[in-house]
């Protein structure tokens, strides 16, 4: 299966040296969940599988962790993935506003691609900038007060390949 993931050496290698850390190898799923998903931008069924395989454990006791915890990913990502905060703060002052003029901009779903598969938008739960809000992350990178003016122009200098950093008010 390790030739079906193509995992790089030097992920194989990490894994191998992080098993041991654990008196539980059950305990080394979510560092080995972290280290394929480095490797190859989300983490396949067929990686669950080989992980739970290399940990002694069921599938689903991998598959669960991936569907539970929102750093997972199960799915391939944009290069650029675009976060729009959806809680409380940042809902009243219109981050869903923001975050529809966002997938307009790239011509996606929610939770989905943008046709070339550069962009990914996505609701993230707080991103603990509430007195900023709404607030956007692109990439690592925080955005505050996104209406959809300025969102437009996030999305011009993502399309443009020239995101700003930072982006404060």
């Amino acid at each position: 299966m390790e030739d079906v993931m193509n995992l790089k050496k030097e992920t194989l290698q990490k894994i191998d040296e992080v098993i041991p850390r654990y008196p539980e190898k059950r305990s080394a799923v979510l560092p080995l969940l972290h280290l394929v998903q480095e490797d190859q931008g989300f983490v396949s069924r067929d990686a669950t599988e080989w992980i739970a395989e290399k940990l002694g454990l069921k599938p689903i006791n991998v598959w669960e962790l991936v569907r539970f915890y929102p750093m997972l990913r199960d799915k391939p990502v944009g290069k650029k993935v675009v976060r729009v905060c959806r809680t409380l703060s940042c809902a009243l002052q219109g981050s869903y506003k923001t975050c529809k003029t966002l997938r307009d901009a790239f011509d996606c779903k929610l939770d989905g691609n943008s046709p070339d598969g550069a962009v990914t938008v996505e609701f993230a739960e707080c991103l603990a900038s509430c007195h900023t809000a709404p607030v956007v992350m692109v990439d690592d990178d925080l955005h505050e007060h996104v209406d959809e003016e300025k969102a437009k122009k996030i999305a011009g200098e993502i399309l443009n390949g020239q995101p700003k950093q930072g982006g404060s008010a």
